[in-house]
């Protein structure tokens, strides 16, 4: 029964992050005036179709990916205004970059949403100390400002819980230094483990339900994932990392069946985490990928008619024989570890 939840959860999830990025490339090309002559949720076989304007929205059988069929790839005469091609160099770059910043755009609402709902801490003051918790144990008291965490000058709250948290992934105590009063205070502070697995010392900043104070930290939160993110792909090619360190549809399916147990609030995170990776990824320079389409404009800007639409679309074609190879790589890897345990 989990894992049926955890496909459903991975469909429905995927496809609300294609039509936020289908929907960035379709409004960008109509607002440049360029024609679109579909709009796509799915691959393959055509379940519904409906036309409006010049446009067919449809929705195909396979529920993973979708697009936006402009007529980029067509031989358009030069005079057709309409036609993606024909359009200047930075109209045709805003058009493909619409796609991977409206994923931006939608992890920066959600995560907004959830920090304003769950409250975002305000000053480096704690405010309440768990009784009996290790740091009630050791001597810390609501009031105190947190200063420095392991050696670490702390400016505010998020860096306060930042680097505690990072303490907690590789040690089992924590080096903190308060001011109390004007006077400096050092406690070593054990973590405990909750049920959950997770590490604790037992401290709570003061929390408001500030839409801007949320949706500033939600920005920084999505570049600082971004970040990660980046980190674990620039790894993979100089070969710093490994194919383990990334996921295909099935490990997604096991990370949303093990997410969706943990609440409403864990899968919107997961979905604004997936969004962000899905607008990075696409603005790789790599064939068929957003930043691949965006590469041959500057290359075609530069080069003028050396490059046809043919040639182009011939290494957009080779670009998709080599994601969907490497995608049966990844899903192989995906059951073997599933299989595995």
């Amino acid at each position: 029964m989990h894992i049926v939840i955890g496909i459903v959860s991975t469909l429905l999830i995927l496809m609300i992050l294609v039509l936020v990025h289908e929907g960035g490339h379709f409004f960008a090309a109509k607002a440049f005036g360029v024609r679109v002559n579909e709009f796509a949720i799915g691959m393959g076989p055509l379940l519904l179709q409906k036309k409006k304007k010049d446009t067919e929205f449809s929705l195909r059988l396979i529920p993973i990916g979708g697009y936006v069929a402009m007529d980029e790839d067509s031989h358009a005469d030069e005079d057709d205004e309409a036609a993606f091609n024909n359009k200047p160099w930075w109209a045709r770059t805003i058009i493909l970059m619409a796609g991977p910043i409206m994923n931006f755009v939608l992890a920066v609402i959600v995560i907004t949403g959830l920090m304003t709902y769950a409250g975002t801490s305000v000053s480096n003051q704690v405010e309440n100390v768990i009784s009996e918790s290790p740091a009630a144990e050791a001597g810390m008291l609501a009031g105190d400002s947190i200063s420095a965490v392991d050696g670490k000058t702390v400016e505010n709250d998020n860096e306060a819980a930042i680097y505690i948290q990072d303490a907690a992934k590789t040690s089992d105590s924590v080096a903190i230094t308060v001011d109390r009063d004007g006077k400096a205070h050092s406690f070593d502070i054990e973590f405990k483990t909750a049920d959950n697995g997770s590490k604790f010392i037992g401290i709570r900043f003061e929390n408001r339900h500030n839409p801007f104070v949320a949706l500033s930290r939600s920005f920084k939160q999505s570049i600082d994932i971004e970040k990660q993110i980046f980190k674990v792909l620039s790894d993979l090619i100089t070969g710093k990392g490994s194919v383990k360190d990334i996921s295909g549809p099935v490990g997604l399916v096991t990370v949303a069946d093990q997410v969706s147990r943990t609440g409403i609030f864990n899968m919107l995170y997961f979905m604004a985490f997936l969004s962000l990776n899905l607008g990075l990824l696409n603005i790789i320079p790599f064939p068929a990928l957003d930043g691949g389409r965006i590469l041959f404009v500057f290359i075609r800007a530069v080069t003028g008619k050396v490059i046809t639409d043919e040639i182009e679309s011939r290494f957009h074609f080779a670009g998709i024989i080599i994601l969907f190879m490497f995608m049966i790589l990844i899903t192989f890897k995906d059951i073997k570890t599933l299989i595995s345990g």
